[in-house]
């Protein structure tokens, strides 16, 4: 399988998309990665790895499309065709990669990726798809801020296209569908949520077990969260601050007393088992869901641990045709 990875994209680029390249090829024997920008600098960085020369080429792109790009995101796609995130994506479209990664602007990434895969046929509209810890393990989130304005049958095609998503990267069996919403009961929410909980209801194509509340959703059990992609971005940017917060208070916090320094010895196992839980590079970034082709969105501040990450689950989900797993249950 063939990645390409975007080694411009994000906020310690190159550095730590070439180090992310260079550990998942030593993870993965059968793993090749393209990386993708300008070629001088990544060689210098490529420079400081022993790496197999066979399964990490490059491609050179001579623009990069800046995380603050004062054009807005459809014209700084426009105006830069040899941008590192383009030529990335333009691989897929010329088969020479199965799969892309980049950690670059969030908004021209998802106009660039629409353009050059396009939808899948009867894919109303993609969504940014990313994975949230739970008591049960991982659930999956989306629209995660593709799109601010959705309607009823956006969301019960979200439910059926993260239903196969939850299959292939989560190895979930029969995924229980929720609708976030203020309240439990089918007729609470507004016209959008009511309107979605009665297609959802209708739906054979998935197990929706009703509304969830936010407060509720990492603990009820639930496999898939099913949002529009405004409430679903403050969500997650909500979830990523609190996690933040209370890891900052910890570090802050233990050093004042002896006393703490001693528990959190003992606790430090514990800590680390949190941490790794909450990270979110873990789960290797989000995916765009429902486009002829794998584009993950790697978030901007990824080391090369997430990069590592983002270009396996990239990998996995071309190995197992997670596209045309879509096609057919939109079919």
């Amino acid at each position: 399988m063939r990645v390409a990875l975007d080694a411009m994209g994000g906020d310690f680029a190159p550095l730590e998309p070439v180090k992310g390249a260079v550990l998942a090829t030593q993870e993965m024997d059968h793993l090749n990665v393209i990386l993708v920008g300008n070629k001088e600098l990544i060689e210098k960085e490529l420079e400081k790895y022993n790496y197999d020369k066979n399964r990490i080429t490059i491609e050179h792109a001579p623009d990069v499309i800046a995380m603050d790009e004062k054009d807005n995101p459809a014209m700084a796609v426009r105006k830069k065709p040899l941008a590192s995130m383009n030529v990335a994506l333009d691989l897929i479209k010329e088969g020479r990669a199965d799969a892309s990664v980049s950690a670059g602007n969030t908004g021209a990434l998802m106009t660039a990726s629409q353009l050059k895969l396009r939808r899948i046929k009867g894919v109303l509209r993609p969504a940014i798809t990313t994975v949230f810890p739970s008591k049960k393990g991982h659930l999956v989130m989306l629209d995660a801020g593709a799109n601010a304005e959705c309607k009823p049958e956006y969301l019960d095609q979200f439910a059926v296209m993260a239903t196969k998503y939850s299959e292939v990267l989560l190895g979930t069996g029969d995924p229980k569908v929720g609708l976030l919403n203020i309240g439990e009961e089918p007729g609470k929410g507004n016209e959008l949520t009511k309107e979605a909980f009665s297609l959802l209801a209708e739906n054979k194509k998935i197990n929706f077990v009703g509304n969830i509340e936010s407060r509720d959703m990492m603990d009820a059990g639930i496999d898939i969260v099913v949002t529009d992609g405004f409430t679903g971005n403050i969500l997650l940017k909500t979830a990523e601050g609190t996690a933040s917060f209370i890891l900052d208070f910890l570090k802050k916090e233990i050093p004042k007393k002896g006393l703490y320094k001693l528990g959190a010895l003992l606790l430090k196992p514990v800590f680390k088992r949190l941490k790794e839980k909450m990270d979110s590079s873990e789960y290797g970034g989000a995916l765009f869901l429902g486009l002829n082709g794998i584009s993950i969105k790697a978030h901007g501040n990824s080391d090369s641990k997430a990069f590592k990450n983002a270009i396996q689950v990239a990998e996995k989900f071309a190995e197992v045709d997670l596209v045309g797993g879509v096609k057919e249950a939109i079919s």
